[in-house]
């Protein structure tokens, strides 16, 4: 049996005004519930099953909200922070008052798919490095990228720099175009150490220049998706992102066509 809530409480994390201006509607007969006018503001209800309506206008309410943001550049992966823009900063307020957070990270110059969820153990199976869930990012490098390269990254590598040593699992790599002025590929990993996807191409004498999350898991970013725009996702949608298996580069590579295409 799904568990009751709150009626007041509700309306607040629907974003439909203050505690206090909540109250008042209430007491003014703004809300029904189930057909009935209510007054009381303490009454509990079943968001996912009772039909409450405010000013006439049929609320729809899940306790587990799952949005898939298209990340811009220059805003920080976090939940709040006293000087920079955070991706919660790009959604309504609804989605802090019900706990969501983002499920990872991704570099404050780095674009691309980010989940938001308040769902705790979809977040658990995303960032759990055990669970091998691939990630594919759209890169671009200053300079010309070879097949010696995917070797590299295929075979794995011990990288070190100011940063620390780490060792990369073998990652692989789809060139997309490769020139001296620069070069355009996909990179698949399956862990997200601190800057991992820079400090791989870095080893190889490569500085990225830009990169774009498209993939994690089997859920690929929504091309209709803007930088800085997001939509709500199902579950079953969401769940995708925690899969594995992920997708083939092919897919992923589509994808990247039909941006620059369409």
């Amino acid at each position: 049996m799904a568990d009751s809530m709150r009626l007041d409480r509700m309306l607040s994390n629907l974003g439909l005004g203050s505690r206090n201006a909540i109250r008042e509607m209430i007491r003014h007969g703004a809300v029904t519930v189930n057909g009935n006018t209510v007054r009381d503001i303490a009454m509990h209800i079943v968001p996912e099953t009772d039909e409450v309506r405010c000013q006439g206008r049929l609320l729809s309410y899940s306790r587990q909200r799952y949005v898939m943001l298209n990340k811009p550049g220059n805003v920080l992966t976090a939940a709040r922070d006293n000087k920079s823009r955070t991706v919660m900063d790009l959604l309504p307020p609804l989605y802090r008052s019900m706990h969501c957070t983002p499920a990872g990270r991704l570099d404050k110059d780095t674009e691309g798919l980010l989940i938001i969820t308040s769902d705790g153990d979809l977040v658990h199976r995303i960032i759990t490095p055990g669970k091998d869930v691939s990630k594919i990012y759209e890169v671009r490098t200053d300079g010309c990228l070879s097949e010696e390269d995917g070797t590299a990254f295929a075979s794995g590598m011990t990288i070190r720099d100011s940063d620390g040593e780490f060792t990369a699992r073998g990652a692989e790599l789809r060139i997309i175009a490769a020139s001296p002025a620069g070069s355009h590929a996909l990179i698949r990993i399956t862990e997200g150490k601190y800057h991992q996807v820079k400090r791989m191409f870095a080893a190889r004498g490569q500085n990225v220049v830009f990169l774009k999350r498209i993939c994690e898991g089997a859920l690929l970013l929504d091309a209709s998706l803007a930088p800085g725009a997001w939509r709500e996702m199902s579950r079953e949608e969401a769940a995708k992102a925690a899969n594995p298996a992920g997708i083939g580069m092919d897919d992923a590579a589509a994808l990247i066509e039909g941006e620059h295409h369409g």
